[in-house]
């Protein structure tokens, strides 16, 4: 499992990373998502590494 957390805004960031951090759950600054450590999820992690912090936990 992994503990997504959006860490910096979004403002001015292309719509199709928006829709990305969407996508993965976040909204707001700060607010976190567990996910399932699947190929989809880190593909989405690798678009948007610079606004995001991933940490690895488990079950």
């Amino acid at each position: 499992m992994l503990k997504i957390t959006l860490v910096r805004s979004y403002i001015g960031v292309p719509e199709k990373l928006r829709k990305v951090l969407r996508s993965l759950g976040l909204r707001k600054i700060g607010q976190s998502t567990i996910k399932k450590d699947i190929p989809a999820v880190r593909g989405m992690i690798n678009k948007v590494p610079h606004l995001i912090k991933v940490e690895k936990i488990e079950d």
